[in-house]
């Protein structure tokens, strides 16, 4: 069934991205993010300024404390404030904003989205207009398990990604609130709401 879940249903802005050939299962894209980011990194304009793999467009501002490792795109008008941590291969559509003490690890970012403040984002794909409340977390690794695969129970079956790093699929203009906590392996349709302080868990175990 992995292979049947499409990014570009959650995200409308996949099939207009630099990762629109890709068709794959939002797991492989995020374990082959660094592949994906560096390939696209080939193909941006001179509005870029460019230094060994990490591009950043003129019009974005990156504070003084922000710390960036390759490869790494950031978009134009894009916000990464001070003592962000961006790794791991992240990618940062237009629009988008990474706030104070947020970390955001292999993981892509569609317009307009944001991450407020202390937050941590893992191997995530998040659509456009997705917004991330203060503290709330998109955890990637399942500690607490034997075995580390990642599996999603969804419509009634359970895939299993093969994977153990995982955040989660967020549709576009979903909104999670302050303090929530979205377990691995999590696909959240476009327009979903996650209250302040919620545990969204689809394991088998979880769900």
């Amino acid at each position: 069934m992995g292979e049947l879940l499409r990014i570009r249903d959650y995200l409308a802005g996949w099939s207009t991205s630099p990762f629109a050939e890709f068709d794959g299962a939002p797991w492989i894209a995020t374990q082959g993010a660094g592949r994906l980011i560096r390939a696209a990194l080939k193909s941006l304009t001179s509005d870029y300024r460019l230094h060994d793999d990490i591009a950043i467009h003129v019009s974005a501002i990156v504070e003084p404390g922000a710390v960036l490792k390759g490869p790494a795109i950031i978009g134009p008008d894009c916000f990464v404030a001070a003592g962000s941590y961006l790794r791991g291969g992240v990618y940062l559509d237009r629009n988008c904003i990474v706030g104070p003490n947020a970390e955001l690890k292999t993981s892509f970012m569609f317009p307009g989205s944001k991450i407020a403040h202390l937050n941590f984002v893992g191997d995530s794909i998040l659509g456009s207009n997705v917004n991330i409340e203060a503290g709330a977390i998109v955890a990637n690794y399942r500690n607490e398990c034997e075995d580390k695969t990642i599996r999603i129970a969804t419509a009634g079956s359970v895939i299993d990604t093969g994977v153990d790093k995982f955040g989660a699929l967020v549709g576009d203009n979903t909104r999670i609130g302050a303090n929530a906590v979205i377990a691995p392996g999590a696909l959240l349709a476009p327009n979903s709401r996650v209250g302040r302080l919620a545990l969204i868990d689809q394991s088998p175990a979880g769900a």
